[in-house]
């Protein structure tokens, strides 16, 4: 059993779990915020941005899907300008290209009037479209009607959490995956690495994103959620002509998940999905990627069954689009129908990190919680990459309150 001892020297003021961009910059943050704080950050991976980071589609989003007043909607708008203008300073590779909501059934045409109404809450300017209008954006696309968001981008996200860890000036420490933690009120941190270093602190900062749940636990914390892992399967589009920027449909208000989209990337290329399917593991980035003890985890908490309960309907469609392209492309269709099956390239996938409540509740904002001498992020996906500067500066201020209250 790793523990803290008394006389021991700290190895840093604060200790981050996690080398993603929600862990780079809250590092980043503290150090501009409290120069002289000494960080360390503890990434299980060889390299940064491994997973949600580096696997997603590399959306600046607007903010425009989130329910006003909440963290998603305060921190995705602020944050989407701060990321385009932190790009720009540091020459990462970007581009604000605006993006089309398209409503291809009648059904989707309410809702597409209530994304109107919440841009507009939400501070953000969005143009009307009709379906004539569509093609001055998307020739290609057809739609019953459309809106146009202008602040949407693209950026290299990976590039974003290099930089913002070599400019915080944090020590960071790769290929140390966190295997025990002894939580002291009284004195602080100490983890024990899988590579069986111990590194002690005064505060522990939770930003484990897949496993934030499992580092919560192992700090003493019940964090009162689960991550369910979701898998999104993306294509490669083999004629990226067909798409000049960024085309999203209605999203169903019922889940969190945008639905299948369509991204030209800062590399020109275009990226069509995820979907969401449930993963085996929690970087099952495959069908063939199984962990039982996880699997089995994930299976004995009741929201899952819950969840299952609720939306099989959902998910059966799901499914049938991640082991069918002919569904995937019918689905892909909707909104340019000029696609063919042989326009798929199988691409990489990502996993989502949700956080579900025990009564099969999907998390649907930014979901912080804090415990003695330790800040938890519990539930930071989609549009954490986006918000992740001013997501890191809240991290970093609880994180430096509770350095000086320890």
């Amino acid at each position: 059993m790793v523990q803290v001892s008394t006389g021991i020297a700290y190895d840093c003021d604060v200790l981050v779990v996690g080398g993603g961009i929600v862990g780079f910059s809250t590092a980043y943050a503290i150090t501009r915020s409290a120069p002289g704080t000494r960080v360390v950050v503890l990434e299980k991976e060889a390299g940064p941005a491994r997973h949600q980071t580096g696997r997603n589609s590399g959306v600046i989003h607007s903010g425009i899907y989130y329910r006003p007043g909440s963290l998603k909607a305060r921190y995705a708008a602020r944050g989407a300008a701060e990321m385009v203008k932190f790009c720009a300073e540091y020459g990462i590779a970007h581009a604000v290209t605006g993006k089309l909501i398209v409503a291809t059934e009648r059904s989707e045409l309410p809702r597409l009037h209530g994304l109107v109404q919440r841009g507009r809450e939400n501070g953000i300017p969005v143009r009307e479209l009709g379906a004539t209008q569509i093609a001055e954006y998307e020739p290609e696309v057809e739609g019953l009607a459309a809106i146009h968001v202008g602040t949407t981008g693209v950026c290299d996200f990976v590039g974003v959490a290099r930089q913002l860890a070599e400019a915080s000036g944090a020590e960071i420490r790769y290929g140390a995956e966190v295997r025990r933690i002894d939580r002291r009120p009284e004195l602080g941190v100490a983890v024990l690495t899988g590579a069986g270093d111990v590194v002690r602190a005064r505060v522990l900062v939770n930003c484990a994103g897949l496993h934030c749940d499992e580092v919560a636990r192992l700090t003493g914390d019940e964090p009162g959620m689960r991550i369910v892992p979701f898998r999104g399967e993306y294509y490669s589009l083999a004629r990226p002509e067909l798409v000049r920027g960024l085309v999203y449909p209605v999203p169903d208000p019922a889940f969190p998940f945008l639905g299948v989209h369509l991204t030209r990337g800062i590399d020109g290329g275009v990226h069509i999905g995820p979907n969401a399917v449930p993963a085996l593991a929690r970087e099952g980035y495959d069908w063939g990627t199984v962990r039982p003890r996880e699997l089995a985890a994930t299976l004995a908490w009741p929201g899952s069954w819950q969840i299952a309960r609720r939306h099989w309907r959902y998910g059966t469609g799901e499914l049938r689009r991640s082991v069918s392209r002919r569904a995937f492309t019918a689905a892909v269709r909707r909104l340019l129908p000029a696609v063919t099956a042989d326009d798929l390239v199988p691409s990489a996938a990502g996993v989502r990190a949700q956080a579900v409540l025990r009564d099969g509740t999907l998390v649907d904002d930014f979901l912080i919680r804090e415990g003695a001498r330790a800040v938890h992020v519990l539930n930071a996906p989609s549009p954490a990459a986006t918000a992740s500067l001013p997501i890191g500066r809240e991290v970093a201020r609880r994180a430096l309150e509770t350095l000086r209250s320890a």
